[in-house]
């Protein structure tokens, strides 16, 4: 079983923990099969594809939120794309067609990556562990069994990368802004996950798999998957009259709106000719500098929309560790103090100089679209969620 915890904060200030329970992933394919099939596999290709817009892309976790919005972006662009769904399908996804497929299986079978990366050009890994835990014992496999499936299809291997391989001398010696080849000295379990998955991908590069790695903040949007915002901060389907703040007021964070991400994705994807084997982006998103402007354009959001004006109530951390003596989920989630507490920004001048030109939704837009997809400014049903990413 893993866990799903959802805080909820009630109007008389007390706080309730909900638990609920959801059946493990099951690993249909055995060890044997997998190997039979790396078997048959030929040798390496190493070829370049050529850019074009009839290019193939496998998108592992389509139903998430980084995955669905670059699948349906590449997809608008005229990818072929092949959306790699478990659970649920693609929220918003086009219909079947010759250019859009949605294929099933579990990331942490060989086998299945196998089969479902044939003829592609492209892999996105935007898949997590299930539960927001074990990440080391599935987080690490999963990516494997992408790169072996890069390495015989001679597609190139893109991660959505985040800011937890970064340590406290980041910003304890410095500003928090961190470039491309600022040094990653991580001090929790994920981060020390997060590097070295960075690190497979650069030893993968030696052997011919090329790959691309975007490194973003906390992910907001229509449609976000498992997100800070749409699982700590507020509740989708519901209005806001309360939001809980993981920050301290004062402390800048780095945002990234989901749209913007996919879109910056699709402009590197269709200069393939122009990237190196290994290609490692910055990408700014939206620096909110004191950590007030996301809590003011929401409230403004909410404002404009039916006069409202939510109350900010901080997260409990203490009890969000102590929860984590007994919930692994909670114990996984209070990990993530520090990138709260401190600055943390990334800098993308590599990034605008090789694109020219990022796109930026502007705060209000953003954020008042976020709202609205969460079902937060109408009534809407409560969209599902799952674990955080």
């Amino acid at each position: 079983m893993h866990c799903q915890v959802i805080l909820e904060y009630l109007t008389s200030g007390q706080t309730v923990i909900t638990t609920f329970l959801a059946p493990r992933l099951v690993v249909p394919h055995t060890l044997l099969e997998a190997d039979n099939i790396m078997n048959a596999i030929p040798a390496p290709n190493t070829s370049r594809p050529v850019a074009s817009p009839a290019r193939t892309v496998l998108v592992l976790g389509a139903a998430g939120g980084i995955g669905g919005e670059t699948a349906r972006q590449l997809h608008a662009a005229g990818w072929h794309v092949r959306a790699w769904v478990h659970h649920r399908p693609v929220t918003d996804g086009p219909a079947p067609s010759e250019r859009w497929s949605e294929v099933s299986g579990d990331a942490r079978s060989a086998a299945d990556v196998l089969r479902a990366a044939a003829h592609v050009h492209v892999i996105v890994h935007a898949v997590n562990p299930p539960g927001y835990r074990h990440w080391a014992e599935h987080g690490l496999p999963m990516l494997d069994h992408s790169i072996a499936a890069a390495r015989a299809t001679g597609a190139r291997l893109v991660l959505p990368g985040n800011l937890y391989g970064y340590g406290p001398e980041v910003y304890a010696n410095g500003d928090g802004v961190v470039d491309e080849s600022t040094p990653q000295n991580p001090i929790t379990r994920k981060g020390a996950v997060r590097v070295e998955m960075e690190q497979r991908l650069r030893s993968a590069a030696a052997q011919g798999v090329r790959s691309l790695i975007l490194r973003c903040g906390d992910f907001f949007g229509p449609r976000p998957g498992g997100s800070w915002l749409s699982q700590g901060i507020l509740q989708p389907g519901r209005p806001v009259r309360r939001l809980i703040w993981p920050g301290r007021r004062g402390t800048g964070h780095s945002w990234a709106y989901l749209p913007d991400v996919a879109a910056v994705l699709v402009r590197l994807l269709a200069r393939e000719t122009e990237l190196q084997d290994l290609e490692v982006f910055h990408f700014g998103g939206h620096w909110d500098g004191d950590g007030n402007r996301m809590l003011s354009e929401i409230r403004r959001a909410v404002s404009e929309h039916d006069g409202g004006n939510p109350a900010v109530w901080p997260l409990p951390w203490p009890l969000i560790r102590a929860a984590g003596l007994v919930s692994p989920f909670m114990a996984e989630l209070a990990e993530m103090r520090d990138l709260w507490r401190y600055p943390l920004q990334l800098n993308d001048r590599r990034l605008r100089t090789f694109l020219g030109d990022v796109p930026i939704t502007t705060w209000p837009d953003a954020v008042s679209a976020t709202l609205r997809g969460l079902g937060c400014l109408e009534p809407a049903a409560r969209p599902g969620i799952a674990g955080l990413s």
